[in-house]
C-alpha cells in the first residue's frame, strides 16, 4: 500500500477491499520536568486546574479528530480510547489505547493522543517549567488488521 498514485501524487490509500476487523493499538510518551513541577502536578496545585483531567481529555477529543489533523488518515469509528496518566518525580509518562472495527488501524489514533495529552500538561505546567521536555512518543503494541499483532 502506498500513498502516492501511479503519477507520484498522494492519495488516501483506498481500504475498500479489506476486511472489517477488530483493531487495537497502544502507545506512550513522556514529559519530564524539575521535581518542583512535577510535585505540583502530583498535588493537583497548578493554578490552571486539574492538569491530569485536562490532559486526558484533550488526548480523548484528539483521537476522535486524527484524520482533521493527520493527511490522508482514514476517519475511524472508534469504540474505544483511554488514555493513562502516570506521574512521578520527573514527569508524567502517557499512555493511550484506541479500539476500532475497522478496515484499518488505529496506530495514528493511540500516537495522536499521546502527542495531544503530553502537550497539553506542558500548557498546562509551563509557567512552572519552560524547560520541560517531551519525548518517547512510541507505539507500544498493535492488534488485528492482515499483518496481525505486532509488540515492540
Amino acid at each position: 500500500m502506498t500513498h502516492l498514485d501511479e503519477t507520484g501524487a498522494a492519495r488516501m490509500v483506498d481500504v475498500a477491499g479489506k476486511a472489517v476487523t477488530a483493531r487495537e493499538a497502544v502507545a506512550s510518551g513522556r514529559i519530564t520536568m524539575s521535581q518542583e513541577a512535577a510535585a505540583a502536578i502530583r498535588a493537583g496545585a497548578v493554578k490552571k486546574g486539574d492538569v491530569l483531567a485536562t490532559a486526558r481529555i484533550a488526548g480523548i477529543m484528539a483521537a476522535k479528530r486524527t484524520a482533521e489533523l493527520i493527511p490522508l488518515c482514514h476517519p475511524l469509528p472508534l469504540t474505544k480510547v483511554s488514555v493513562d496518566l502516570a506521574p512521578d518525580e520527573t514527569g508524567v509518562t502517557v499512555t493511550a489505547t484506541a479500539a476500532t472495527e475497522a478496515q484499518t488501524g488505529v496506530e495514528m489514533e493511540a500516537l495522536t493522543a499521546v502527542s495531544t495529552a503530553l502537550l497539553t500538561l506542558y500548557d498546562m505546567a509551563k509557567a512552572l517549567d519552560k524547560g520541560m521536555t517531551i519525548g518517547e512518543i512510541r507505539l507500544l503494541s498493535k492488534k488485528g488488521g492482515k499483518l496481525g499483532d505486532w509488540v515492540a
